[in-house]
């Protein structure tokens, strides 16, 4: 009997992840137009950037949809980001350093907006590209949905170590509620790629109404849902990538020590117990598969079993499927990441935990040389 209702429990999990991710959709076909296309700005908050922003500058002079303007708001880095992004053809502004109450990223984008003179607003980040077709196929996003358009970018994973990142992107997209096919009570974007008309941008209370927030990208979202607007969100696919961490471990803790707590706090609770669960499942499996096969073949161990070895023997490659068919969906994570994801697995948990642990004792966590408060704060105060 605990086999079957193990068992059911495990198809439960399995199809809530399904529902969660069922319309992981990406940006529409661009099409021909006899009208004249919409010129946009883009603005790019960058603190040391030099090895990132070539790449990302170089595929926006490549749009087949004209680029306006390009902003780079060099955040007061210690490298050439300025010289870099100046070499490229774009316009640099030196930020100020970010009043009290700010992020640094906020007051980079607060800065950068008004120093652009288009009504569509693009903001990227350095480690983005977008293919030629991108910003053309954003544009007729906009254009479909209006309000805030996001896209999550399609991770590019290139080092062994940044295959650690594979929960990450998967809990990240589960949790958002955005790929369900329907509205999301808790709307969320994804801060790489952000797409407004400066309207909107306006009445939803700008940047200047996630000032204080680490996760800018789901409080504006928010922001905007208070406000009325419509937040429509895709998966980068083809269309826009980005390469995360690149610089080694330390990176990638630290970056996703910053996000990830925070974020689970900031997702619907539906979505949230849908994840947990998930995840959950994945460490009973990864420990009941190793306890099967040790029971299997020697007799041992069968006590701190329940239900049969061979059902949780079964289990792990049907886990590791659904694992592999979300993956290729998220990122080119390497064939060895799904099949060995406990390791993967045990990276979320470690990084998890270290997260949750300055989230709620020291209240504050380090990113790129700052300290950044990761306390709840009230957004809706006007601006200082």
């Amino acid at each position: 009997m605990s086999s079957v209702l193990i068992a059911l429990g495990l198809l439960v999990v399995a199809a809530w992840a399904g529902y969660l991710t069922a319309d992981l959709r990406t940006l529409p076909a661009t099409s021909s137009r006899a009208d004249p296309p919409s010129p946009v700005s883009v603005v790019v908050p960058a603190r040391d950037e030099e090895g990132n922003l070539p790449r990302l500058l170089r595929s926006l002079d490549a749009q087949e949809h004209p680029v306006a303007e390009v902003v780079v708001v060099d955040d007061d880095s210690a490298d050439q980001t300025a010289a870099v992004a100046r070499s490229a053809g774009a316009r640099v502004i030196s930020a100020d350093p970010p009043p009290v109450g700010w992020t640094g990223k906020a007051w980079a984008c607060w800065t950068g907006m008004h120093h652009t003179t288009h009504d569509l607003l693009l903001f990227l980040d350095a480690d983005t590209e977008l293919a030629p077709h991108a910003l053309g196929a954003l544009v007729e996003a906009h254009e479909q949905h209006g309000g805030l358009v996001s896209v999550q970018p399609f991770h590019r994973v290139v080092r062994p170590h940044e295959q650690l990142s594979a929960y990450f992107n998967l809990v990240a997209v589960m949790a958002s509620s955005a790929f369900t096919g329907r509205p999301a009570r808790t709307p969320m974007a994804f801060g790489p790629c952000l797409l407004t008309s400066r309207a909107d941008l306006d009445r939803a209370g700008g940047h200047a109404a996630v000032r204080r927030d680490v996760l800018d990208d789901a409080a504006l979202a928010a922001a905007y849902r208070r406000a009325g607007l419509p937040v429509w969100c895709a998966v980068g696919a083809t269309d826009v990538r980005m390469r995360s961490y690149p610089d080694g471990l330390g990176q990638l803790v630290a970056g996703w020590t910053k996000n990830i707590a925070s974020g689970a706090s900031s997702a619907s609770p539906a979505a949230t117990l849908g994840t947990v669960a998930w995840v959950s499942a994945h460490h009973a499996v990864a420990v009941g598969a190793v306890v099967g096969t040790v029971s299997l073949l020697t007799g041992a161990g069968g006590a701190w079993l329940v239900g049969s070895p061979l059902l949780w023997i079964l289990a792990y490659p049907a886990l590791a499927f659904q694992v592999r068919s979300l993956l290729r969906r998220t990122g080119s994570f390497r064939w060895w990441t799904w099949l060995v994801f406990p390791v993967p697995l045990l990276a979320f948990d470690l990084v998890f935990a270290r997260s949750a642990a300055l989230t709620v004792v020291r209240r504050s966590v380090t990113w790129r040389g700052r300290d950044v408060d990761v306390r709840q704060h009230d957004t809706s105060e006007e601006a200082v």
